[in-house]
Formats: C-alpha cells, sequence, structure tokens
C-alpha cells in the first residue's frame, strides 16, 4: 500500500455510521435469509440507500416478489410488501400501481422468475409503460431450489439438470426489454454497491417503466461461471461517448455479453399506463355517453 497503514475498521462505529444515515429506518427485524456471501444482501442495502436518498416514506413503499431467492424480499423491507405466485409478480404489481398512482411500487424477481414462467409479462408491462421499477436478480441459476440451470445459464454450464453441459442458448434479458419497449433500462453489478445503489435510485426516480439488470453470484452453487472472481474482471463500464437516448446504440452494447457493461443503457419519456387510463376516464366523462364499437 506503498507504505501507508491501514485505518482499522471497529464494528460499534460502522454501525453507529449505518444508524445515523437512516437506512435502517427501511429494514424491517426479519434477518435475510440468504447463504453468506450471496450478492442478494448489496442488493438489500442498495435499495435501502435509494429509499433513504428519495426519502420516501415507508408507507409510501410497496415491494412485490414472485417465488425464487429474492422472493422474501418484502420480509427484510420495512414497508407494504405482496409475495405472490411464481412469475406473476409484474401483473400484480401493475394493479397495485394503476389503484394507486401514488405509491412507489418496486418488483424484485431472479431470473428464473422473471423470464422462464414470468417472461410473458414483461413485453406487455414494457409497452404499456407501467410507472415500476423492477430490478432483476441475474445470477444465471435456479438458486433456491438447489442449483438447476436457469433461462440464462451459461453455454457449457454444468449443473443437476445439465451434468453433461448446458447446451440451450442463454436469453438476453436487456436486449428483450429494450426491444420491448421499455423507457429506462440499465445494469448494474451486486460486486459494485456504490454504484448498484445509485443505479436503484435512478430507476425509482424515473417515471414509466423502468428495469435495472443486476448481475449477481451464487455463491452456493456456482463455483466455475458468475464468480465474483470471474465478474470482477469481465464487467465493465459503458462508454463514456455511450448515448443513453439512442435505442440502437443501446441494443449494440447488449449484444457484448462476454463484457457486460454497467451503467444506464437506454432512457426516454413517454406517457405512463396511468396518464393513458386517465385520458380515457376523461374523454369519457367528456362524451357523457358509452363509447360505440364498430
Amino acid at each position: 500500500m506503498n507504505g501507508e497503514l491501514t485505518q482499522p475498521v471497529y464494528l460499534e462505529e460502522k454501525l453507529r455510521e449505518v444508524a445515523q444515515s437512516g437506512r435502517l429506518d427501511y429494514r424491517s427485524r426479519v434477518l435475510p435469509t440468504w447463504c453468506p456471501g450471496c450478492g442478494y444482501f448489496s442488493i438489500a442495502e442498495g435499495l435501502t440507500s435509494a429509499f433513504t436518498g428519495l426519502g420516501l416514506a415507508n408507507e409510501n413503499v410497496v415491494i412485490v416478489s414472485g417465488i425464487g431467492c429474492a422472493s422474501r424480499f418484502p420480509f427484510f423491507v420495512e414497508a407494504y410488501g405482496f409475495h405472490t405466485l411464481h412469475g406473476r409478480a409484474l401483473p400484480v404489481a401493475t394493479g397495485i400501481k394503476v389503484t394507486n398512482e401514488d405509491l412507489c411500487v418496486v418488483v424484485v424477481g431472479g431470473d428464473g422468475d422473471g423470464f422462464a414462467i414470468g417472461g410473458g409479462h414483461i413485453p406487455h408491462v414494457a409497452r404499456r409503460n407501467v410507472d415500476i421499477t423492477y430490478l432483476l436478480f441475474d445470477n444465471g441459476i435456479y438458486g433456491l431450489t438447489k442449483g438447476q440451470t436457469s433461462p440464462t445459464s451459461s453455454l457449457g454450464f454444468m449443473t443437476s439438470t445439465s451434468p453433461y453441459e448446458n447446451h440451450d442458448q442463454p436469453l438476453n434479458p436487456l436486449l428483450m426489454v429494450l426491444s420491448y419497449g421499455a423507457t429506462w433500462v440499465g445494469q448494474s453489478y451486486a460486486g459494485k454497491p456504490h454504484h448498484l445503489a445509485e443505479m436503484i435510485r435512478m430507476a425509482i426516480e424515473h417515471k414509466g417503466f423502468s428495469y435495472l439488470h443486476i448481475i449477481s453470484p451464487c455463491v452456493t452453487f456456482d463455483k466455475t461461471d458468475r464468480t465474483y472472481q470471474n465478474l470482477d474482471v469481465t464487467v465493465r463500464d459503458l462508454p463514456e461517448d455511450h448515448d443513453p437516448t439512442d435505442r440502437m446504440q443501446a441494443m449494440q452494447q447488449a449484444v457484448k455479453v462476454s463484457r457486460p457493461a454497467l451503467g444506464l443503457y437506454y432512457v426516454e419519456q413517454r406517457p405512463t399506463l396511468s396518464n393513458e387510463l386517465d385520458d380515457i376516464a376523461k374523454k369519457a366523462r367528456a362524451s357523457g355517453s358509452s363509447p360505440r364499437v364498430a
């Protein structure tokens, strides 16, 4: 360290610092049950940091989850929570937002929950521009059910369901969501917690459907592929001259899966689903009668 002494870190001082930051105001008394070293701890810390920075009232926040390692997330946050069925978090979140558009609705889920059984819901949430934030935890494996191949598992990856290596081409979630018309698309990595917290904050601030793809290792069932050691040297920042208003440019970055880029891929502003429903209601009141259907 160039002859410099490393300053010691004392646990009681760190606890005092965290308590004074206000982040604990968004943590419930239920302790996370993930495996030691799991990247989901960083995501939980990033989300509470984002809530703290935005100054959101706990009663105005709703966390919606499906099934998987990420599914118990609502239990660990001091806010309203909805633990839904496998793959059904997005339609439930849509209903919550349409019912009360003043709520901050955050959906959490894994690659299996989001792009296997729940994959059919993402295009419609994106095209309708529902004003919710979707945090997709991608570890490329089914961790909760003991390590099976998932829709984003790498070619050649060996799991209990692919003992002779995975031969299925993995999906490219970023490319898919960009093509569906999402109005905010970004990518982060659990191994870079400060960047992750900032990206979560930006995603929540966006008015419309925001999708944050979070790369995260599964330290228990993946010892060879998406490890911290491998990801630390393969992830990169988006180029400095990247234009986040250019969807095609964002897609060109999304296809570079061997060197996943972190940052804001794409953003645009357009009316949300709630805006469009308000417009329909206004027209219906103005007409004074039921619309004729051809």
